[in-house]
């Protein structure tokens, strides 16, 4: 048999492969055109069929070795306004990608069009987009998320269809959501030599502005780094916020950086950075006037694997002059695992306080301070192990002493003062918290009862923690997430103290932050005792409509001092703290505790003789019931389904008489 020369084999071979080739060039550029009016084809039967809308194209046709060209495309929902509309679209696609599997694009020209997406009355132009499309098949447990190589493809494919030479002239989105019109005109986009600049004009019914973006941006290394801000000169104003949410939100300039995207083995990063200049933001949730952060910057490296998305330790944060090293994860790995973990290292106590935001902390403005401190937190949250919660909180001070208050004057605790409930945004009569008020109630005249009782109730651990506790801050955190919803509170004496003196009810982040800040001063910094403090909030704190401090609570209900209270007149006055104007709803139209009151209080009093601040014995004779003598009597005939509106001038009017002159 004839021996076959291995080098006249492989040339053949080359000879026949390049054949092949040369045919399907040829092939391709003769029935491209045909191919092309295919795959529009194909778009318009499944924009019919699974989105109920027409997709039409005025003409497409291949141009030189690559580029395509595209006119008079729009797509309508036929039930609604049209959604899409382009005059002009040329592109090129990199051939040697495309023979690849991969569609990437060389160059885009887009002209003349806009996406408009409207809701009204008769509902949504968009309304088909929203849902799952038909034929998509769910994901099985089996499959894993494998969140590293799905966020990678992903990322892969909306980097390619970045074009590296780009020109965008006159293209709108507008945004009609019942009435309320944002209009954002793009007048030009140009990408050249991985330089991009971009103008836009934004108009809404109170809004006129000019948008600039600029910089580098190279979409085949992955890499880009661009400026977004105000050709006016002025403050980018956030437009439809305001009139969807009532949200008012702008900034001078954002500044992204993206330095590096890579999958490596089973791993996929991105690292890069954020900042923004002069950010403000407004809402009656946050805070009652404007929030201004005068410069933040992320450093960001975030790591996802096969079963976790991480931000890794190596980011940082910097809110004015506070530096942040956060770590969060979410882990899938065997359980559903939540960590969060914060530092802040060693920093100056009055830098802390001056990069505050302003209008968030109107409270410690002008607040002075010495020394130095550091903080770390550490949560943990395991979704199958939920009472495995890990939540630890742990700040470190040197040299730490406040030199000078702000608005919030926490030495006045130790004085007389004035005190001026807030109710429903009203402020109530003034109470003089200090012995020219005659109702005033000293530590020491405060029988042992009523101080246990209300400590029983409303925080047992009073005389021993430092403003929080841990414990339930960790029940609070569970409770919360598995209701989705901020179902429980964790709130102390401390607290409530620092909210009724020195804080409004208003229920805003700013309010619960200064409220947080300032209980740690209060109870780490030795400004006044605990006696101090339970005896202010005993003092001042609600008994009933416009009943204020043991003093009048006593009279109000019983006619007689706070030192004469019985054990069972001073669990139910501690039974009515939380709802003290709807204390009548206790009692059944005899003017007898109803049988749930009379459990809850029998409970309490249980608890005092287990915690031992109370005897066994000083329970006999105590069944429970009470006999209410004073003008809260009066309340106890009403029997309607809901409480109307208390008159307070006459509970007013009864102090006035009983103890003399303005209360």
């Amino acid at each position: 048999m004839r021996k076959i020369n291995p080098k006249k084999a492989a040339l053949i071979t080359l000879k026949i492969v390049a054949a092949l080739l040369v045919l399907l060039i040829i092939g391709f550029f003769a029935f491209r055109n045909t191919f092309l009016n295919k795959a529009i084809d194909k778009t318009i039967a499944k924009m019919n069929t699974e989105y109920n809308s027409t997709f039409t194209v005025g003409n497409a046709s291949f141009k030189g070795l690559s580029g395509i060209e595209v006119s008079n495309v729009s797509l309508k929902p036929k039930q609604g306004d049209t959604l899409l509309k382009i005059e002009t679209v040329k592109t090129s696609i990199n051939l040697s990608r495309l023979l690849a599997g991969e569609v990437q694009l060389g160059t885009l020209e887009m002209k003349n069009g806009y996406i408009q997406l409207i809701q009204n009355e008769k509902g949504k132009n968009f309304e088909s987009f929203l849902h799952r499309k038909k034929g998509t098949v769910s994901k099985t447990k089996s499959e894993g998320p494998d969140y590293a190589r799905k966020t990678y493809k992903l990322l892969h494919k909306l980097l390619n269809l970045i074009p590296t030479d780009m020109q965008l002239e006159n293209l709108a989105l507008t945004v009609n959501d019942n009435g309320r019109k944002v209009n954002l005109n793009l007048k030009q986009l140009r990408l050249v030599n991985e330089q991009l600049e971009s103008f836009m004009a934004v108009e809404t019914d109170s809004l006129s502005q000019n948008w600039e973006v600029k910089g580098f941006a190279d979409p085949r290394n992955r890499q880009a780094d661009l400026k977004f801000y105000n050709s006016d000169k002025g403050r980018i104003i956030v437009p439809y916020l305001d009139e969807r949410f009532g949200l008012k939100s702008g900034f001078d300039s954002i500044r992204v950086n993206v330095e590096n995207i890579d999958l490596s083995g089973d791993e996929f990063r991105v690292d890069g950075f954020a900042s923004i200049g002069n950010f403000m933001v407004n809402h009656p949730k946050i805070a009652k006037k404007d929030v201004v952060i005068n410069s933040a910057r992320f450093d960001y490296h975030f790591l996802f694997g096969p079963d976790f998305i991480e931000l890794d330790s190596t980011s940082a944060m910097q809110l004015n002059k506070i530096k942040i090293q956060p770590f969060v994860r979410y882990s899938i790995e065997k359980d559903t695992v939540y960590q969060l973990k914060a530092t802040i290292p060693d920093m100056k106590a009055q830098e802390f306080i001056n990069s505050l935001p302003n209008g968030l902390f109107t409270h410690f403005e002008g607040m002075e301070a010495d020394g130095n401190f550091s903080y770390q937190l550490d949560f943990m949250y395991n979704k199958n192990k939920p009472d495995d919660i890990v939540f630890d909180s742990s700040l470190k001070k040197e040299g730490f002493k406040i030199k000078k208050y702000g608005d919030a004057d926490l030495g006045k605790l130790n004085t007389s003062f004035v005190y001026r409930a807030i109710d429903n945004g009203v402020k109530q009569r003034p109470i003089v918290v200090g012995p020219d008020n005659p109702n005033y109630t000293p530590y020491d005249h405060i029988p042992d009862f009523l101080k246990n009782a209300v400590l029983t109730s409303e925080d047992p651990s009073f005389f021993h923690h430092r403003g929080f506790i841990n414990e339930a801050f960790k029940q609070s955190i569970v409770k919360n997430i598995q209701t989705k919803k901020f179902a429980r509170g964790a709130s102390t004496i401390s607290m409530q103290l620092v909210k009724n003196v020195f804080l409004t009810r208003e229920k805003t982040l700013s309010r619960k932050l200064e409220e947080i800040l300032l209980v740690y001063i209060l109870e780490n910094n030795r400004i006044t005792s605990k006696e101090r403090m339970f005896e202010v909030y005993l003092n001042i704190i609600e008994w009933g409509p416009n009943v204020y401090g043991v003093g009048e609570a006593a009279q109000y209900y019983f006619q007689k001092p706070p030192l004469a209270l019985s054990l069972d007149e001073s669990v139910y006055l501690a039974s009515i703290i939380p709802r003290p104007k709807k204390f009548m709803w206790r009692f059944n139209d005899r003017g007898e505790l109803r049988d749930f009151a009379v459990t809850h209080d029998n409970y309490i009093k249980k608890l005092m003789v287990n915690r031992g601040v109370i005897q066994a014995n000083d329970t006999t004779g105590q069944t429970g019931q009470i006999d209410v003598t004073g003008p809260a009597r009066e309340w106890l005939k009403i029997r309607e389904e809901a409480v109307p509106e208390i008159d307070t001038t006459e509970t007013a009017g009864f102090f006035k008489k009983l103890f003399g002159g303005e209360n």
